[in-house]
């Protein structure tokens, strides 16, 4: 079958599935993963194995925008206003994920290199989730107040972890555990990649003054998002953290931001689904028994250490007993950086690619499915959004 017929088919699944999943309240996400599942080659087999070799660029692309996208989220302006806390509480709950997810799994056997990728995806968080929650019920109060822009920093975190963790198990799967391949290697990959995203970002800005049009405007972002992911390929860098820091730069210093920021987002809506699609029909229901011990300790431990790091956070920053409590518990969703992340171990290590992206797209599938309604009710317990009334 024709590539572009068995894409066609899959994405009317996933809008199928999208319009059914609406009547139980689930996010959109929960349902492209499912529908790619479906249509993969573990179920129907609408798209074969050497289909989704075939539209693996859709993958880096769409990794590409959503990394675009968070560094859109990191105005100066907005960081100056929020003081001390977001910092304080990011820093440890994605740290305390992490290093808690690393020493379980190594734990219980799991080669380092492969513990540390899980580790490293731990620190992430799906923002789209959690924030869907804060604006459907409207929820106003302290948690909230951190809780907006932690998700916006998470992220970038996460990204910055993976790639020390990634330089780390390459170097270890390499047999050179050396002080240069476990610290200056990731270091310097992390300040070459930021560099290079600056870069772009100032040249993006630049160029902008000779395009007017909202198309002209699509068409810049969509280039220099191409542009970042294919440099970074060929140097060796993080495309993630080059096209964050593409959008940072260009969110703070572009005057047509806000037209870039406007039509990207229209630009990505069926790019994001057909990643998250595709990223289901990756998921190989054959080893999912074998991987279930991991799969179980990483969704308790990840959720553990996220809100026991944020409640550390919090209490250092001397936030209120409620933050305290409850803010953990909004962070347990994840999806689209994580799966990414995911999706990208297929490249940097294959020899657990298949373990680590069975393991993160199943609980993905779960985190979705209860990470918003524990978001909901740690807000109603903390007084932040009305009870619903039977």
């Amino acid at each position: 079958m024709d590539i572009f017929v068995q894409l066609a088919l899959a994405v009317g699944v996933a809008l199928l599935l999208g319009r059914l999943i609406r009547y139980i309240h689930m996010p959109n996400v929960t349902a492209y993963l499912v529908a790619g599942l479906v249509a993969g080659p573990c179920v129907l087999g609408l798209i074969t194995s050497e289909g989704l070799d075939s539209l693996s660029f859709l993958t880096e692309l769409a990794l590409g925008f959503i990394a675009y996208s968070i560094g859109g989220e990191f105005k100066i302006s907005f960081l100056k206003q929020i003081g001390k806390a977001p910092y304080i509480v990011t820093l440890f709950e994605g740290l305390t994920a992490t290093v808690l997810v690393d020493s379980v799994l190594i734990a219980i056997g799991t080669p380092v290199p492969e513990a540390l990728m899980f580790g490293a995806i731990a620190a992430a968080t799906a923002p789209a989730a959690t924030l869907m929650v804060v604006r459907q019920y409207k929820a106003k109060g302290p948690v909230t107040n951190i809780l907006l822009p932690v998700v916006a920093m998470d992220d970038a975190l996460g990204l910055m972890l993976f790639a020390v963790s990634t330089a780390i198990a390459k170097g270890m799967l390499g047999g050179t555990v050396t002080l240069y391949s476990m610290l200056l290697q990731p270091v310097l990959e992390i300040l070459e990649s930021l560099l290079l995203g600056a870069a772009l970002g100032f040249a993006l800005t630049f160029v902008t003054r000779f395009f007017h049009s909202r198309a002209n405007m699509l068409t810049l972002s969509i280039a220099f998002v191409l542009l970042s992911v294919g440099l970074a390929s060929m140097w060796g860098l993080s495309s993630l953290l080059v096209c964050m820091m593409l959008g940072a730069v260009m969110i703070n210093c572009c005057n047509k931001a806000d037209k870039l920021v406007e039509q990207c987002d229209r630009f990505t809506a069926p790019l994001f689904l057909m990643f998250f699609m595709l990223s289901g029909a990756n998921l190989d229901l054959a080893i999912l028994p074998s991987v279930g011990v991991i799969g179980l300790l990483y969704l308790l431990v990840r959720a553990i250490g996220k809100w026991a790091g944020a409640s550390v956070g919090a209490a250092i920053s001397k936030q209120s007993p409620t933050v305290k409590k409850y803010m953990g518990l909004t962070l347990i969703p994840q999806a689209g950086v994580a799966i990414g992340m995911a999706q990208m171990s297929k490249t940097m290590m294959p020899e657990y690619a298949d373990v680590i992206n069975t393991v993160i797209l199943s609980a993905t599938l779960v985190y979705e499915l209860t990470g918003p309604i524990i978001t909901k009710l740690a807000l109603q317990k903390a007084g932040e959004i009305a009870i619903e009334k039977a």
